[in-house]
């Protein structure tokens, strides 16, 4: 067997064609999404993101605002950034792009939850708890979206996520065990005992460990969906380094379905970062006016 690749680059392509006609739908009523990033200090990585993010925005019409700082900027300084877009009415969504060596949870905290386009404000993850509308998490809702655009099915089905991390793992859970998805999720660690049997049962597995190999092709059923998250870092023996997945390449014998690291979930978190930034501008627009 084969495995049929979950494709996140040509839904990303799809995704932005559907979010220009709402773009375009705003436009007509005065509206232009506006999309804040901070950056704090030079890592190449965050740059690169912060730089395809804008450039997603230029493709299908959104402005974008870009507030970057040097290295050893102050919390102060940062929170004061995070004031500065809550209260500009042209920035309808931002982030604060991670890492910044700082307070994250605060500055997190400090966000609008109404701007909130990561999805990870606390207050957006307790409405999550509580089933209530609100900003989603971008890559959990991009897992799901890269499902459902390839016909996987997932009412019913039997999901081992591996990786407690706050902006996967967990939120993930919540997400696919709601109404609208239907899944039974099991969510399994690096701490978790007989962790093959648990991955070994699933109709499909996500896997958001962070640690390279994890999920190997005796751990996996014939015919599940597999879906790579898990980014890390990897040195050779000769100092060069590379990006490398928890998902071994194995896998790609015996799964029905692969989402491959890189090309698979990464592009879907875009996808969904401006749907986020669309919606909430489509929220502002149809907000009643201060003494209306």
């Amino acid at each position: 067997m084969t495995a049929r690749i979950l494709d996140g680059k040509a839904v990303l392509a799809t995704i932005k064609d559907e979010l220009k006609a709402r773009v375009a739908a705003l436009a007509d009523r005065g509206v232009v999404p506006g999309l804040g990033t901070v950056l704090v200090g030079d890592d190449p990585g965050s740059r690169w993101y912060v730089g395809a993010k804008h450039r997603d925005c230029a493709e299908i019409g959104v402005t974008s605002i870009r507030r970057d700082l040097p290295a050893g900027t102050s919390q102060d300084d940062v929170l004061a950034v995070v004031a500065e877009l809550n209260a500009d009415p042209a920035c309808t969504g931002f982030l604060v792009q991670q890492p910044t060596g700082l307070d994250e949870f605060a500055i997190l905290s400090a966000v609008d939850p109404t701007k909130d386009v990561d999805g990870l404000h606390p207050t957006n993850l307790g409405w999550l708890v509580l089933g209530k509308p609100a900003p989603l998490p971008c890559t959990p809702m991009g897992i799901i979206e890269l499902l459902r655009r390839h016909d996987v099915p997932i009412a019913g089905a039997k999901v081992t996520v591996v990786g407690r991390g706050i902006t996967v793992g967990r939120p993930l859970g919540l997400m696919l065990t709601r109404r609208s998805e239907n899944a039974t999720v099991t969510l399994c660690h690096t701490g978790t005992r007989d962790l093959a049997d648990e991955v070994r049962s699933a109709d499909i597995v996500v896997a958001a460990a962070g640690v390279p190999g994890l999920i190997t092709a005796d751990m996996v059923r014939p015919g599940a969906a597999v879906l790579d998250v898990g980014v890390s870092r990897v040195v050779a023996e000769d100092g060069t380094s590379r990006v490398a997945g928890d998902v071994d390449p194995g896998v790609l014998d015996v799964a029905g379905w692969f989402s491959p690291n890189p090309g698979g979930v990464g592009p879907m978190t875009r996808a969904m970062l401006l749907s986020n930034v669309v919606e909430a501008a489509e929220r502002a627009a149809d907000r009643p006016s201060v003494g209306a």
